[in-house]
């Protein structure tokens, strides 16, 4: 709830406290990038990053359920899976990604 709160200020959050948005693809894009660069960076912060994506997957799971959510949130559960198996390579692997998909629409 906090976190909301702090999200809903306005205010520039560091890529920990924001955590892994996901209202769209670009949200959840933008997020991602910045806690792989905060992954490669800080070394000592790599637990608590990969906790934060992990929990933000299993959300993205469970809101799957929902056949009106379905289809963008299991895309979301690819994109973290992808980022936890490799965040390095991450943001070489979104445009590739993108770049499916309009090619080949829901």
């Amino acid at each position: 709830m906090f976190r909301e709160l702090l999200r809903e200020s306005g205010y520039p959050l560091d890529p920990l406290v924001e955590g892994v948005r996901q209202e769209d693809l670009a949200s959840l894009e933008r997020t991602l990038l910045a806690l792989a660069t905060l992954y490669s960076q800080q070394p000592g912060a790599r637990r608590e990053i990969r906790k934060l994506v992990i929990t933000a997957k299993d959300h993205a799971r469970l809101a799957a359920r929902n056949p009106e959510l379905a289809l963008s949130k299991q895309e979301m559960v690819l994109w973290m899976i992808t980022w936890l198996e490799n965040p390095e390579v991450f943001e070489a692997w979104v445009p590739l990604r993108r770049a499916h998909l309009r090619k080949n629409p829901g």
